[in-house]
């Protein structure tokens, strides 16, 4: 199942208009993307605010992560201080799995973004968590802070946010989308057989593990007749007829 390495703003310095910092809203959505993204299937490990993005980059480099996902807010600053409004979204013009997540990304933001005209895809070759990341990587600035509308239109969205960054890691990786669920415990009931593990929800997708009948197992979410589930490190789909709880 696909991995992310999830990169919230480590800026505390930027300020909103309307109270608060960069770091805590990213965080605040990032938090919110964690059971979207446990129903879903996708792995995920959080950078260290205390390394900063300089430490994000290494850390998201020693290990094996699919996309590194960066997350922002923007300011205009200068003359245009509190002027512009917005969603950027950069992607490294040497990639192609770069630029077609930035391009879903902002897709899926058009539906939730009240000015879907002012929602982009921009390149980059300066932002280092985009040029310097080995995994395919985006950076979001999801709005900009300096502007009322728009910091009041973050705070005010931060669910349809991340629940929006996560159906665009979805479509990205081609596995559904499922929503936020209470994480449980089942038991596998399989009349004595083990029960399959897949890497997505078909009879015809490739066995990860299998689960011997009688066994916990961590059940994250469902799409149609699958249970999302983890056992024994191993994370993906499972019929959900032999699952009880």
């Amino acid at each position: 199942m696909p991995t992310v390495f999830l990169s919230p703003s480590t800026q505390e310095w930027n300020k909103y208009i309307n109270g608060g910092t960069e770091e805590e809203y990213m965080n605040i959505v990032a938090d919110r993307m964690e059971p979207y993204l446990r129903s879903s299937g996708i792995e995920f490990v959080r950078n260290d605010p205390a390394r900063g993005a300089a430490g994000a980059i290494a850390d998201s480099n020693a290990g094996n992560y699919d996309v590194h996902l960066a997350l922002h807010t923007n300011a205009g600053g200068g003359d245009f201080s509190g002027k512009l409004q917005g969603i950027d979204v950069y992607y490294s013009p040497y990639s192609y799995f770069s630029r077609q997540l930035a391009a879903i990304t902002a897709n899926n933001f058009e539906y939730i973004y009240p000015d879907p005209d002012k929602v982009r895809i921009l390149p980059t070759t300066s932002l280092g968590e985009v040029s310097r990341t080995r995994s395919a990587a985006i950076l979001a600035e999801i709005g900009y802070h300096d502007n009322y509308t728009d910091a009041e239109w973050i705070k005010s969205n931060l669910t349809p946010i991340a629940r929006s960054l996560v159906q665009s890691l979805c479509d990205y990786f081609g596995i559904p989308f499922a929503e936020a669920e209470p994480v449980r415990t089942g038991r596998v009931s399989a009349d004595g057989s083990n029960l399959n593990i897949r890497n997505f929800p078909s009879t015809d997708a490739q066995i990860l593990g299998t689960i011997p009948d009688g066994a916990a197992v961590t059940v994250y979410g469902r799409t149609g007749n699958w249970y999302v589930v983890k056992y024994d490190d191993i994370t993906g789909y499972s019929y959900a007829d032999y699952i009880v709880f």
